[in-house]
C-alpha cells in the first residue's frame, strides 16, 4: 500500500479549462490508519476460525491495538482537524438534534429536520463506536491467546471476543452500507475523500499540512511489526497445509 496522495496545493496553477477545483479535507496519517484498520479488522474476521491462521490472525489484532494507540496519540498531539475532541464535539450535539428532530416530526414539518446533521452524526458514533470496540475486542483475544479462560474457568472468555468480534463486524456494515446510501442519495462517491483526501469544489484547504512522511512511517511500522511476527512464529503467519497435517499428526501421536 502506498502512501496516500495528496491534492494540489492551493498555490498550484490554475487547473486546466474544464478541471473541476478540488480542495484537501482529510490528511495521509488520517486515511493511512483508516485503511490499515479496516484491512486489520477484516483479515483478523477471517481469520478467527481455525488453528492455521492463529498466527496471522493474533498478529492482526496486536496491530489493531498499536493503531489504535497511534490514533489517540495522533488526536491528542497532532494537528487541530485530527483532534478527538472535534469527534466529542460532534457527538455533544446529538441531544439536541434529537429533541429538534423529535419536534419537527410531532409537527409533521420533515423539512425542518436537519438531515445532513444528522448523517454527520451517525458517521461521527459509527466511528466513536469502533474505536472502542478495539479494547474489549483485543483485550478478550489476547486474554483468549494467553489462556486466561483456563485460569479462570470455561470458554466464556472465547464467547466475549466472538460477541465484540460480530460487534464490531455490525457497526462496520452499518458504516459502509451508510457511505453507500449518501453516495448514492448525493450522487457522488462518499468514499473518496478518505481515498484521495480531497473533495470536489472550490475554496481553501481545510487541511494545510498533509503530514505524508507521518503515513509513511505508519505503514513502515506495520510492516516491520509484520516481519518480526513472521520471523518470531516457528512456521510463519501462513504455515504450508502439510505443515499442520504434520503438525496435527504429532498432535494425534501424543494423545495415543
Amino acid at each position: 500500500m502506498a502512501a496516500p496522495t495528496a491534492c494540489p496545493p492551493t498555490s498550484a496553477p490554475p487547473a486546466p479549462a474544464g478541471a473541476a477545483p478540488q480542495r484537501r479535507v482529510v490528511d495521509a496519517p488520517t486515511r493511512m490508519f483508516h485503511w490499515l484498520f479496516a484491512l486489520c479488522f477484516v483479515g483478523a474476521y477471517l481469520t478467527a476460525d481455525g488453528e492455521r491462521w492463529r498466527a496471522l490472525h493474533v498478529t492482526l489484532g496486536y496491530t489493531l491495538a498499536g493503531l489504535l494507540a497511534f490514533r489517540v496519540l495522533y488526536g491528542l498531539l497532532g494537528p487541530r482537524h485530527a483532534g478527538l475532541g472535534l469527534l466529542l464535539r460532534k457527538l455533544g450535539s446529538a441531544p439536541a438534534w434529537l429533541r429538534t428532530t423529535g419536534q419537527a416530526l410531532r409537527q409533521g414539518r420533515w423539512q425542518g429536520i436537519a438531515w445532513r446533521q444528522g448523517q454527520n452524526l451517525a458517521m461521527a458514533a459509527a466511528v466513536a463506536a469502533l474505536l472502542l470496540l478495539v479494547v474489549p475486542l483485543t483485550l478478550s483475544g489476547y486474554g483468549t491467546y494467553d489462556g486466561w479462560g483456563d485460569v479462570l474457568g470455561g470458554d466464556w472468555l472465547e464467547d466475549v471476543h466472538e460477541f465484540f468480534g460480530n460487534a464490531f463486524l455490525a457497526v462496520v456494515l452499518g458504516h459502509v452500507a451508510l457511505i453507500a446510501g449518501l453516495s448514492l442519495l448525493r450522487r457522488k462517491n462518499q468514499a473518496m475523500p478518505m481515498i484521495t483526501g480531497c473533495i470536489d469544489g472550490a475554496g481553501p484547504d481545510l487541511i494545510q499540512r498533509n503530514h505524508a512522511a507521518l503515513a509513511g512511517l505508519l505503514l513502515g511500522a506495520v510492516l516491520a511489526f509484520f516481519a518480526w511476527q513472521w520471523q518470531q512464529s516457528p512456521q510463519g503467519l501462513m504455515p504450508a497445509q502439510g505443515s499442520m497435517q504434520s503438525s496435527g499428526d504429532r498432535h494425534e501421536d501424543d494423545d495415543d
